[in-house]
């Protein structure tokens, strides 16, 4: 048996799905993009090589073993993209909540059901259809959730608008005893430079008490101000727009003091190691142009 234990963003990793780019497809017809990055590299010619992409999340299962961590990987699907198995489902505590995600990626969730299996089916949580929430828009953080979402009028023309209001009040009513912290994001189907896809995109607790943020992201400078003044100034690594596009808040904490990050991060990896943390650096800008990288591949089940 699994038993799922998620308080913050953190803690030492014990479990973690990690997806795959295993026989993820051809290249999207421009109308089918996500977001605005896989846009801009479809009509570039410079989307990324399956191969390519494989490599990167190898190098990243491999840190896992490193630190002894015990990994799934989806089964995999042909041409389908797996890659961001954070979209699917997210975990807070012991529960698991199954990502009302765009329809299309449906058959993404059925993938990782030998690993649902592991689990006790009681603390799967499946919310009701209005209901929209996605992994990359939540982060349990001790006695705090905070979730990013994007509460405008125009939310349905948005296909970057990933968390609706009715998402954040799902959460709030299935965990009464947090204090449930939302964001409205700037969103943006043209610029990647303007658009935060979900909240780690902008924002990401390292450490104990540090994060890296990017003003822009946030619609609401209250918001932004009100994180700022929670980590302290002095515990903050604030992001360019060209940092927050290359998705350097995206790295993923496997314990307190130690961080996997992108190779090519060099102002936040230099920050980092000048913190006391170890750096474990990979490759994974190939997997960035799909407007993902390393939060966003991982599911993680079980923290210390």
């Amino acid at each position: 048996m699994l038993h799922l234990n998620i308080k913050d963003e953190t803690s030492k990793l014990k479990a973690v799905v990690l997806g795959t780019a295993k026989e993820s497809g051809p290249i999207p017809l421009p109308a089918a993009a996500y977001d605005p990055k896989s846009l801009e590299h479809i009509l570039a010619g410079t989307y990324p090589k399956e191969e390519d992409m494989i490599l990167e999340m190898e190098a990243f299962a491999k840190v896992f073993k490193k630190y002894g961590v015990r990994v799934f990987r989806p089964e995999v699907l042909p041409d389908c993209n797996q890659i961001f198995s954070r979209d699917i489902a997210f975990v807070i505590e012991d529960k698991l909540i199954k990502a009302n995600i765009l329809p299309d990626r449906e058959e993404e969730f059925e993938a990782i059901l030998h690993v649902l299996d592991k689990m006790d089916p009681r603390n799967i949580l499946y919310p009701p259809n209005e209901v929209h929430i996605e992994g990359g828009d939540v982060m349990p953080w001790n006695d705090y959730i905070f979730i990013g979402t994007y509460t405008g009028k125009d939310y349905p023309d948005y296909i970057t608008a990933r968390t609706n209001w009715q998402g954040v009040e799902y959460i709030r009513k299935m965990f009464p005893s947090k204090k449930v912290k939302s964001f409205e994001l700037r969103k943006s189907i043209t610029n990647p430079k303007e658009n935060a896809l979900h909240l780690d995109c902008c924002f990401q607790p390292v450490g104990k008490d540090k994060a890296i943020l990017h003003k822009n992201g946030f619609l609401i400078e209250e918001e932004y101000e009100w994180l700022l003044a929670y980590f302290g100034k002095e515990n903050v690594f604030e992001i360019t727009a060209d940092e927050m596009y290359q998705m350097c808040s995206n790295v993923f904490s496997i314990a307190p003091d130690v961080v996997v990050s992108e190779r090519n991060f060099n102002r936040l990896n230099r920050w980092l190691r000048a913190q006391g943390f170890t750096v474990e650096e990979i490759p994974y800008a190939e997997v960035s142009k799909q407007g993902g990288l390393l939060r966003c591949s991982t599911l993680p089940l079980v923290r210390e």
